[in-house]
């Protein structure tokens, strides 16, 4: 590792490059000329944080690391069982259901010797889980914390909104950038993506949200700007997992499928649908793919299908047809806006409870849901933009690069010093 690097990652959850302009994002836009500009950065598909967050922290697509998306089928007992990658026992019924968590390393793995891993989140439970599955460095969160050796520490106390983001802000900046100094110091904000799910993109709650997120930002540019007067070299890098778009409509695709005949293998666990909010996994033992692509083409010509991929396809997204998954469904938009001028609405998958029409998701691959930012910062001696695509695949191996570890086993590439 080079002498004296170090490393700090901050996630804004679900706040799309769309967003950052001088008039809702003022902090993130004066950051952003400080900065290297990643103009043409994309999300991972499915685009929701489970999988961000692991793509994020292995620097590959989720048919490299496994982790499929919010929600995900697994074999258990010869049948399909989709479950909440979020829950915090996920990763309990993973290692029982194909003996391990990721398939790759994570950042926490390749640091643990070189200078250590620390992340606080304040989002859910599994998302902040899988940016160190396996426990090599430290992970705080309100439902558990867990240090090296799956340590057991004490959760953290914050709750899950902006008053928790700014508390997490506060004890990172204090604790773990000025005291701790771990290689990689990362930190990943609830909002604006926790608010934006029960209210309307463009809404005053959504600026206020985006407002809560800038000010703590701002407190940890502050204070890696103090530690670098102080001498220290440390790399900045602010980013998003995904945007958001607007619920226009649901629909089951359980119902559908039940009513083409297809009951029986959902009720034997032979065919599974695992939404992931504007778009779903689709999932199949060999007993019931045949069944299932059977009624793929027809279920591409539904107004609420954008796309059904499967084969190579799929695998053109970067999600590769294994562990079970045999498609890939994204919902269809609308163009017209909703109420405060956003353009663009969307079908959802249904997924048994209330859906908050009018109010954000994601999880397909939409023109907003697919377009995070990242920028950059090395103190301003970088900055600009960068024309060329990246996308989150590519921030592990710039964090892996700067700290002067072997740039290997990845599917994105290092962005910064090349």
């Amino acid at each position: 590792m080079t002498a004296s690097r170090r490393t700090v990652l901050v996630c804004c959850d679900g706040l799309g490059r769309n967003w950052v302009t001088p008039e809702t994002t003022p902090v993130l836009h004066d950051l952003r000329n400080k900065s290297l500009w990643c103009a043409e950065h994309s999300a991972v598909f499915p685009s929701v944080t489970r999988a961000s967050a692991a793509s994020l922290a292995t620097g590959c697509h989720p048919a490299r690391h496994g982790l499929h998306g919010n929600r995900m089928g697994l074999f258990e007992d010869g049948k399909i069982v989709v479950r909440d990658v979020g829950a915090p026992d996920f990763r309990d019924h993973m290692r029982r259901a194909t003996g391990r968590t990721l398939l790759v390393p994570s950042l926490a793995e390749r640091v643990a010797a070189e200078g250590g891993f620390i992340a606080f989140s304040n989002v859910s439970p599994g998302a902040a889980f899988f940016l160190d599955p396996d426990a090599h460095g430290y992970v705080y969160h309100r439902s558990g914390s867990h240090g090296p050796g799956a340590q057991s520490l004490d959760a953290m106390p914050v709750s899950h909104d902006a008053a928790g983001d700014w508390a997490m802000t506060e004890r990172f900046c204090r604790e773990v950038l000025r005291e701790r100094k771990p290689a990689i110091a990362a930190t990943w904000l609830c909002d604006p993506d926790h608010t934006l799910h029960g209210v309307p993109l463009g809404s005053p709650a959504h600026t206020e949200a985006l407002a809560g997120a800038e000010r703590c930002v701002a407190e940890i540019f502050r204070t890696v700007a103090r530690l670098r007067g102080e001498g220290e070299e440390i790399l900045l890098l602010v980013c998003s997992d995904h945007g958001q778009e607007t619920i226009g409509a649901a629909v089951s695709l359980e119902e559908w499928l039940s009513e083409r005949g297809l009951w029986r293998q959902l009720e034997a666990g032979d065919i599974a649908v695992a939404g992931q909010g504007t778009a779903a996994l689709l999932y199949a033992t060999d007993r019931g793919r045949t069944v299932l692509l059977g009624v793929l083409e027809e279920m591409a010509r539904q107004p609420w299908a954008d796309g059904v991929l499967v084969g190579a396809a799929l695998a053109e997204r970067g999600f590769a047809a294994e562990g079970g998954v045999v498609a890939a469904v994204n919902m269809a938009r609308r163009p017209d806006a909703n109420r405060h001028g956003v353009p663009g609405k969307r079908w959802v998958v249904s997924e048994g409870k209330p859906v908050p029409v009018g109010a954000g998701q994601h999880g397909g691959w939409g023109p907003d849901e697919t377009r995070p930012f990242l920028m950059i910062n090395d103190g301003g001696r970088t900055k600009g933009e960068r024309r060329e695509p990246s996308s989150l695949v590519d921030i592990a191996p710039t964090i892996v690069s700067y700290l002067g570890l072997p740039v290997t086993g990845f599917d994105g590439a290092p962005l910064y010093g090349v």
